[in-house]
């Protein structure tokens, strides 16, 4: 099997199913249906398996050694494509930065830079969800935790939708394309935290970056190739899946307005319908991983060498494991969706994801009512086949008459 062809087509080619607009907004009557008809199948045109199972996804991300994460992300190794032992080496690094309490210490800060934001906006009875807030939020708290200067914060979000960028068509014109942009996006990335890194050096401070120059593993420091690609990851999974649970959040308030008077002043029943959000409308849709050895999967033999899609997206509507997927329930309990992945490559992120998520949703409802998707608007999704949101999610509503009394 040609190595290069099955990382390339697995990684970055949609599947021929979400061929239209309206299929990658809704993609999950298709997913039901190849989850039912061929949980487990291989794709021609991508050089990949792709599976749809619940049970299947779970196995197959639990088991690092038969389904591996080792691969070149534009040109470079992260800790999203190590396996361990160094894997878990360097996920203990940046874990010293997302502890329980650290993260939790952030709320206020979080609510701050939440209320700044819809003050901008509430006056205006309308704003664009993704420009105004969905976007600027994670942005500005991940560049703040890595010490990015307050003005650089727009190059951020310019580089981080480079990074998850994929060609809209399987033709060899529109892949290269895609990944001459992604070429060019990580070398300006690259010189840019370099300068950073080397002013850190000389005058160290609280922020992530000062923190992964003193790291150590076992006894040595991390090169410049290894900070350099910890800061570019951080980048990218730092805002653009807590972009795209923002929005995919209130995108369920406008589709079922009954939501938002069952959420407003009840703070205790939003983590659920975070979870829930994350379970119906996932802010990543698929993982990629590469067979070590011949397996068998679902009756299904893979070879050593191929690629491996699981859709989350899929595993998270799977009735087996749910029931009634296709209704969005905020009280689900147990609620065991996959969204952010599992086992050794569990998105270290998440609780950061899920605080922004509820911090921005309550902050929403005590500043807005009645909150409603912009009709004859068009919907335009990220293009990406593994990333589930939209580029633009236009809204009307009116501030709440208390909340602009207590802002005032």
């Amino acid at each position: 099997m040609n190595a290069d062809k099955a990382e390339r087509y697995a990684n970055l080619i949609p599947m021929a199913e979400l061929d239209t607009a309206d299929k990658r907004l809704q993609p999950f009557d298709i997913f039901n249906k190849l989850r039912g008809n061929s949980p487990v199948r291989y794709d021609e045109s991508r050089s990949c398996w792709d599976v749809f199972r619940y049970e299947d996804v779970h196995r197959i991300l639990k088991d690092p050694a038969t389904f591996s994460s080792v691969r070149k992300l534009a040109g470079r190794d992260t800790i999203l494509t190590m396996d361990p032992p160094r894997h878990t080496q360097m996920r203990a690094i940046v874990n010293k930065a997302f502890t329980p309490k650290v993260v939790n210490d952030l709320a206020p800060h979080i609510a701050s830079i939440a209320d700044e934001l819809l003050n901008a906006a509430a006056d205006k009875g309308q704003m664009d969800l993704v420009r105004d807030l969905a976007v600027p939020l994670p942005v500005i708290v991940i560049a703040e935790l890595l010490g990015v200067p307050p003005k650089d914060r727009h190059l951020f979000k310019e580089w981080s939708d480079l990074l998850v960028k994929e060609p809209e068509v399987n033709t060899d014109e529109a892949f290269h394309q895609v990944m001459t942009e992604k070429a060019q996006a990580m070398k300006e990335l690259n010189d840019y935290f370099a300068a950073i890194v080397a002013e850190r050096r000389k005058e160290p401070k609280e922020d992530l970056i000062s923190l992964l120059l003193a790291a150590e593993i076992e006894g040595q420091q991390l090169n410049d190739e290894e900070l350099h690609g910890f800061c570019i990851l951080l980048l990218a999974a730092g805002n653009e899946t807590t972009t795209n649970l923002i929005t995919n959040a209130v995108r369920r308030l406008t589709e079922d307005p009954e939501l938002q008077p069952q959420l407003h002043g009840q703070p205790e029943r939003i983590p659920g319908f975070i979870e829930e959000v994350l379970r119906y409308y996932p802010p990543i849709q698929a993982i990629g991983r590469i067979a070590t050895q011949d397996v068998e999967i679902h009756g299904t033999r893979i070879q050593a060498g191929q690629q491996v899609v699981s859709w989350v997206a899929s595993a998270n509507r799977d009735e087996a494991k749910f029931p009634e997927p296709d209704r969005f329930d905020m009280t689900r309990k147990p609620n065991p969706h996959l969204s952010f992945g599992f086992g050794t490559h569990f998105c270290l992120g998440a609780p950061l994801a899920r605080l922004e998520g509820q911090v921005v949703i309550q902050h929403l409802l005590e500043r807005l009512e009645a909150i409603e998707f912009v009709a004859g608007s068009e919907l335009t999704t990220i293009q990406s086949p593994f990333v589930y949101g939209v580029k633009q999610f236009p809204v009307r509503f009116r501030a709440r008459a208390e909340a602009g009394l207590s802002k005032a």
